[in-house]
């Protein structure tokens, strides 16, 4: 059976075969070749090298694959509760993070329960990228390298689309200078998560 061809396999094997990392780069090393560290990498090199003719199926199957394939992007904390807050600052200054905990502790959460994402992370991201982030409530604070930043939402109220709550406010530094800002956020988190005044 290991010298059959991919052709003799297709006669009783109907589900696709799917080829891991490991097994690629060990194939790739018996057969002589050079060793790819990129799994998406050349499905025609297994072609020429022997390891199936007829895999016109498999190769557009592989580049459907690596068209879809993106990895997560990365949040911080536990998002467990799938409050998403999204800011303009690569890191948060000690000040800015000790009212944002504040704020959150207010509302009844914790940082453990809501997730971080930085601008910067976001810049190559796409909206579906985003929504795979499957985010209940996204508090966007000041400006952002990425689609959602085009959505036409007024600042300091909340917009309900698609099932996710969105709040955007100015950037998190800029409202820990301003009172008024901070009671203007106040204001819109209070109703975001129907606390009592």
């Amino acid at each position: 059976m290991e010298n059959d061809s991919l052709e003799s396999l297709q006669l009783f094997l109907e589900d696709p075969i799917y080829l891991l990392p490991s097994d690629r780069l060990k194939l790739e090393e018996e057969l002589g070749g050079e060793p790819s560290q990129n799994f998406f990498n050349s499905p025609e090199a297994i072609q020429e090298k022997g390891i199936g003719s007829n895999s016109n199926v498999a190769t557009e199957e592989l580049e459907e694959l690596k068209n879809s394939y993106t990895t997560p992007i990365p949040v911080q904390g536990g998002f467990s509760k799938g409050i998403l807050i999204v800011h303009e600052e690569s890191i948060l200054s000690p000040e800015v993070m000790d009212m944002l905990v504040k704020m959150l502790n207010a509302c009844g959460y914790s940082m453990s329960e809501v997730g971080l994402v930085a601008s910067e992370i976001l810049a190559s991201r796409n909206m579906e990228d985003f929504q795979n982030l499957n985010g209940h409530v996204v508090l966007k604070f000041g400006r952002i390298k990425h689609p959602i930043q085009q959505l036409p939402f007024s600042k300091y109220e909340i917009h309900v689309e698609n099932e996710t709550e969105y709040l955007f406010a100015d950037a998190l530094s800029t409202i820990a200078e301003d009172k008024t800002l901070k009671r203007q956020l106040w204001g819109a988190l209070q109703l975001l998560f129907n606390l009592s005044t």
